[in-house]
């Protein structure tokens, strides 16, 4: 900030001893403004500021005395400092007369230049200093006006506490944290504070004396507070002591309300306990169908099979669930998803039954318990011709869900010589009763389970069938399919590659990001792809926008569900991970089928 100028008045009614004035205080910093007379000075004091008035004391109309008297007399003039400059020869009554009117001075003419100009500038300094001091006072004040409208704007509490631990600073901010007013709490020890709960009342206190003890210092600390209303919140304090001149000690705090967070950090630790108890679950549970299938497995391509039904089995269970955020899953989606791997032939499965909505676990033993009855059914019952059936109908009672399994049609049965996986995993997994009769006409379970914790027999919500593979793609053939895979999993990539080279397409890649992928579009020239729904944590929109423009039918092969790939490919096929090699087969055979179609020149032309 740039000072003004310092203005020194000087009141002489003969125009030369005025001009004689201004060249002699003609200095850096100084102005000096001129009066012809005490009611010209007058109107000048009452306009502008002045570090000093040098004043003639004989002066027509109104002499510097009168003037003088007058400036005494105006708040504004008061204390404004008065030189008189005389050329009469005074004695000392007339001289007390100059002070009596507020004179600091009084010279006599001719003035010694030096003399006047060294009385001028400490006048001129003074008058320096004072507007320093003014604009100082105004900075700290607009910082004070900006901190205090911080601190009461603030999220934070802010509370100094003195020497002797009394409560001398509450902001409004700190008002709304806790509710209670400066009133309530100014003055008091933080031993008899209202907002301290009174089993941390004595921690509180000897943290806070420890501080002040280690004089210049600072620390962070948990204290929790008491509202006005009651409800005790989590307070995360960050204080400081300091020392003022006296020597004495002062604590600044400021205290954040981090209830929420807490909140937010316990249930954060249950998600990754729950998360961590579910996954090793899971792969206890595909450890458990790898042991049993192999130990009743004759050779590698049985096991196979059956460890992939399996898995493909639980995994469509967890899909189920996660759309549901793990709140459950009905009966009758369970077997929806069954039927939508394609091994039941259309029309030969019904079901029926009330809605009967399943919690999370039971619902992954039910899905396992189906997949080993269709699995039978398909092997040695009723779905091993092409004249059998099966009829599943189920009720609710009490709390237990009532599940008939009956096959009609197919080849004669006869008890089993042993039980395997299959009828023990029935038998013991569902945490109640599982009863089999195997009559000639066919095999008949009735199971009993109860639905558990969380279940009802509410109407589940309304979700969009399961898509399967088409078994009309079952005659076409990939063979000499340039089939570009889009995987950014070595091992899943190595197994599509396999599947593809031993149905005779041609893989190209695999490619394992974003930009790859849409360079390989012109680079490898692949007539259809397996896009996987996420590369390294980035979305695939950009590289399904590209298949498209490029003319490049695509599936999608991804762990995640439906609802979180591209939207704007909805209509495109999606294979599930764990994927079944049948139902990719079957996916990847449409996409040729489809790219075959397309109007002639379309494909590369988009490439050009």
């Amino acid at each position: 900030m740039q000072l003004e100028p310092v203005r020194i008045l000087a009141v002489d009614d003969i125009e030369e001893n005025l001009r004689a004035l201004e060249a002699l205080l003609q200095q850096s910093g100084i102005e000096v403004v001129k009066a012809r007379s005490g009611f010209e000075a007058l109107e000048l004091l009452l306009k502008q500021d002045f570090a000093l008035a040098l004043l003639d004391v004989m002066m027509p109309g109104m002499d510097g005395f009168e003037l003088a008297e007058l400036m005494r007399g105006i708040e504004r003039t008061r204390g404004v400092p008065i030189i008189f400059l005389t050329a009469l020869a005074t004695d000392e009554r007339r001289k007390f007369r100059g002070f009596e009117a507020g004179a600091v001075d009084y010279l006599l003419k001719p003035v010694d230049p030096q003399v006047l100009a060294s009385k001028v500038g400490v006048f001129a300094q003074l008058a320096r200093q004072r507007q320093e001091l003014a604009r100082q006072r105004d900075e700290l004040g607009l910082v004070l006006s900006r901190l205090r409208a911080h601190s009461d704007n603030s999220p934070l509490g802010i509370i100094e506490i003195d020497a002797d631990l009394r409560v001398i600073t509450w902001t409004r901010s700190t008002e709304r944290m806790t509710g209670f007013a400066r009133a309530d709490v100014l003055g008091l020890q933080i031993s008899q504070v209202p907002w301290l709960p009174e089993d941390g009342r004595a921690d509180f206190v000897r943290a806070m004396q420890a501080l002040l003890d280690r004089g210049e210092a600072s620390e962070t600390m948990h204290h929790r507070m008491a509202r006005a209303d009651g409800v005790t919140i989590d307070g995360e304090w960050y204080c400081s002591s300091l020392t003022g001149p006296d020597g004495r000690g002062t604590l600044a705090l400021q205290v954040l309300d981090v209830t929420e967070r807490r909140r937010a950090e316990e249930t954060q630790a249950l998600l990754v306990g729950e998360l961590n108890h579910r996954v090793k679950n899971s792969l206890a549970t595909v450890q458990a169908i790898a042991t049993q299938s192999v130990r009743h497995s004759r050779s590698p391509e049985a096991f196979l099979k059956t460890f992939t039904g399996r898995l493909q089995a639980l995994a469509r269970a967890h899909s189920l669930l996660s759309a549901a955020t793990w709140e459950g899953a009905s009966v009758a989606e369970l077997i929806a998803e069954q039927l939508a791997l394609g091994a039941v032939p259309t029309g030969r499965l019904s079901a029926s039954g009330p809605s009967a909505y399943l919690a999370p676990e039971p619902a992954l033993r039910l899905a396992m318990v189906f997949h080993e009855l269709v699995t039978n059914a398909i092997k040695y019952g009723a779905l091993s011709d092409t004249a059998g059936r099966v009829d599943v109908t189920w009720d609710v009672c009490e709390g237990t869900l009532l599940l008939d399994w009956r096959e009609s049609g197919g080849p004669a049965v006869a008890p089993p010589d042993h039980s395997g996986f299959g009828s023990r995993l029935i038998q013991s997994s569902l945490g109640g009763e599982a009863r089999s009769e195997f009559r000639p006409e066919g095999v008949h379970w009735t199971l009993r389970m109860p639905l558990a914790q969380g279940a009802s027999c509410a109407v589940p919500p309304v979700r969009s069938a399961p898509t399967g593979p088409d078994s009309r793609a079952d005659g076409l053939s990939i063979a000499g399919q340039r089939v570009l895979i889009v995987e950014d999993e070595p091992l899943v990539a190595m197994e599509l590659e396999m599947l593809l080279e031993n149905a005779g397409a041609v893989p190209l890649g695999p490619v394992t990001t974003c930009a790859e992928a849409i360079e390989a579009i012109a680079s490898q020239r692949p007539d259809i792809a397996l896009l996987d729904g996420n590369l390294h944590g980035e979305k695939v929109d950009k590289v399904a926008a590209a298949f498209d423009a490029a003319g490049v039918r695509f599936a999608f092969v991804s762990g995640y569900g439906r609802e979180h790939l591209p939207a704007c490919f909805a209509d495109r096929p999606v294979v599930g991970k764990p994927f079944d090699a049948v139902q990719l087969l079957n996916v990847a055979r449409q996409l040729a089928a489809a790219s075959s179609l397309a109007p002639a020149g379309s494909k590369s032309a988009a490439l050009r």
